[in-house]
C-alpha cells in the first residue's frame, strides 16, 4: 500500500525536496510543477511513497521547512496496481498494514477531542438506549447502546495524549470523556424522572434481578480486565488507522450500559445502582487510559524495530 503526497513548497526549496524524494528508493512517481501554486506561491511537488516509510519521510520533509513554508497533504489512493508499487513496498521493511504515521494519530486524536453536537447527541441516545436495556433486562439493547456510542474518540484523544507527551491534549480528551458522559446521565436521569412521574417505570424494574444485565453495574476483577483489553484495542486500531466502529463497540460495553442504569440509578435514588454503576464506570475508564497509553508507548518505541523483523517470520512481499 502507498501514500500519495501532495507538497506546495517555496520555490527555493522545491530543488532540495525533489532530490530529497528522488534519493530514497522507496519514493517513485515524483512529479514537479514550477509556479503553478497561487496562494501561497510555490511549486508543486507530488510523490507516491511507501506506507511504512512515510512517517520517516514526514520528519526529512519538516527538517527542510517544507510543512512551515509550504503544505503537506497526505491521501491513501484507492488502488495501485503497477509493479512499481510492488518493488516499493519491497524496498521498505515491515508490512504497510503495520505502519503507523503518527502525525495522522495526532490529528485524529486532535479531531476526537473536540466537543460537538453531534458527539453529544450520539452519547445522549446510546446512554437513553442502554436505560431502556436495563428496564427490559435485553442484551440485544445493551449492543445496540454499544453501537450507537461515540465516546471512542474521547478515549483516544486521551490516551494519544499520554504517549505524544500532549497534555493539554490529553486534559481535553478526558475533559469531553467526563463532561460529555455527566451530561448525558443528567439528561437521561431527568427523562426517566419523567417517565417515573407519568407511572411509565416503577423501581421494581430497576432493582429487580436482571440476568441479562446485571453485570453492568457489579464491578469485579473482570472489569477491570475488560477494559484493559478494549484501551488496548482500542490504542491499536488508532494507530494502524484501522475501522474503528467495531473497536468503538468493544468500548463502550465499558462505558456506556454503567452510564445508563447511572441514569436510571439517579432518577430513582436507588444508592446500590448509583454506586455500584459509577464504580464500573470509573474502573473502566482508567482502565481504557492506562492500558491505551501503555500500548502506544510501547509502539513508539519498539513498533518500527518488531515489525522490521517480522519478515524474518513471516517472510517479506517480495516473497510472496
Amino acid at each position: 500500500m502507498l501514500v500519495h503526497f501532495r507538497l506546495t513548497v517555496p520555490e527555493t526549496a522545491a530543488g532540495p525536496t525533489r532530490d530529497l524524494l528522488v534519493g530514497h528508493d522507496w519514493v517513485t512517481n515524483v512529479t514537479v510543477q514550477p509556479g503553478v501554486v497561487v496562494q501561497p506561491p510555490g511549486d508543486l511537488v507530488e510523490a507516491d511513497v511507501a506506507r511504512e516509510k512515510a512517517g520517516a519521510l514526514l520528519a526529512e520533509l519538516r527538517a527542510l521547512g517544507v510543512c512551515d513554508q509550504g503544505g503537506v497533504v497526505i491521501t491513501t489512493p484507492t488502488g495501485t496496481p503497477f509493479r512499481g508499487a510492488e518493488v516499493l513496498e519491497a524496498a521498505a521493511p515491515g508490512h504497510p498494514d503495520d505502519a503507523v504515521i503518527w502525525e495522522a494519530v495526532e490529528a485524529q486524536a486532535e479531531a476526537g477531542a473536540v466537543p460537538t453536537v453531534s458527539y453529544l447527541a450520539f452519547l445522549v441516545l446510546a446512554v437513553s438506549l442502554a436505560s431502556v436495556a436495563v428496564i427490559t433486562d435485553s442484551s440485544v439493547l445493551v449492543v445496540g447502546a454499544m453501537v450507537v456510542g461515540p465516546e471512542y474518540s474521547a478515549v483516544a484523544a486521551a490516551i494519544a495524549g499520554i504517549a505524544l507527551r500532549r497534555w493539554g491534549l490529553f486534559v481535553r480528551g478526558m475533559r469531553l470523556l467526563v463532561l460529555s458522559f455527566v451530561f448525558a446521565i443528567a439528561v437521561v436521569a431527568v427523562v426517566a424522572l419523567l417517565g417515573r412521574a407519568a407511572g411509565l417505570i416503577d423501581v421494581d424494574e430497576i432493582t429487580r434481578p436482571r440476568p441479562n444485565t446485571g453485570f453492568i453495574w457489579h464491578p469485579d476483577q473482570w472489569s477491570f480486565v475488560v477494559a484493559l483489553l478494549a484501551g488496548a484495542a482500542g490504542a491499536l486500531a488508532l494507530a494502524l488507522s484501522k475501522a474503528s466502529t467495531m473497536v468503538g463497540v468493544f468500548i463502550s460495553v465499558t462505558t456506556v450500559p454503567a452510564a445508563g442504569n447511572l441514569a436510571l440509578g439517579l432518577a430513582f435514588w436507588e444508592r446500590t445502582e448509583m454506586v455500584g454503576s459509577g464504580e464500573q464506570l470509573l474502573i473502566n475508564i482508567a482502565g481504557m487510559v492506562i492500558a491505551g497509553a501503555v500500548v502506544l508507548l510501547v509502539m513508539r518505541a519498539w513498533w518500527p524495530w518488531l515489525t522490521a523483523r517480522s519478515e524474518l517470520v513471516f517472510g517479506s512481499q517480495s516473497d510472496l
